[in-house]
């Protein structure tokens, strides 16, 4: 099903106990097993192992149901064509952002497609990745999960801004704006720690 028609819905058409008629829409889709499955695909072609890991359900004798045994894994690759192609925005700095993929860190890789970070790579020289849910297990997956999918090996680095770094250095939130030079070389040894 293709998740656009989920973010307005209409519930309580019938039935006695159904209550009253009402919209609602559903917020968890991202957290998909096809989204993880798209945010790791190289290209529009199914991701290798797909059929052994797409299941949609449980035979009567508990073993699994794949997409390609309900004939719909061709419906799902048509459905998911455009959502392959990497969202390109702007942050309010004004620098470019790809924005592809939103898997959950808790139930799946929590970070980015594969394609966003292979496209970002072709057009610039440092690529930064949030790899969510934590950087114990978020960077974790990233490196397990995604990094062996896309087949990149990562040089981490370490990064903080002007704001974060005063904030660790002991400046209240609603003063970040002011320079303060002092909090800045106490909050970088925050990230020299790191």
């Amino acid at each position: 099903m293709n998740d656009r028609a989920l973010r307005s819905i209409v519930i309580s058409l019938g039935g006695i106990n159904a209550g009253p008629v009402r919209e609602d829409r559903f917020v968890i889709v991202p957290g998909s097993e096809i989204m993880a499955i798209l945010c790791l695909a190289n290209g529009p072609r199914r991701p290798r192992g797909q059929d052994r890991t797409d299941h949609r359900g449980l035979h009567r004798d508990r073993k699994p149901v794949t997409a390609a045994q309900l004939k719909a894994a061709g419906a799902m690759t048509l459905l998911l064509k455009d959502a392959i192609l990497p969202n390109l925005v702007q942050t309010l700095e004004g620098g470019p952002a790809l924005v592809h993929g939103g898997p959950f860190g808790n139930i799946a890789h929590g970070c980015n497609s594969v394609a966003a970070t292979r496209l970002a790579l072709s057009l610039c020289d440092i690529v930064l990745t949030e790899a969510g849910f934590g950087a114990d297990l978020g960077a974790e997956k990233f490196f397990d999960i995604k990094c062996r999918f896309a087949g990149s090996t990562p040089r981490p680095h370490h990064r903080g801004t002007v704001r974060a770094l005063k904030m660790h250095g002991g400046v209240k939130k609603e003063n970040l704006g002011t320079p303060d030079v002092a909090a800045l070389a106490r909050g970088s040894s925050t990230l020299k720690r790191t």
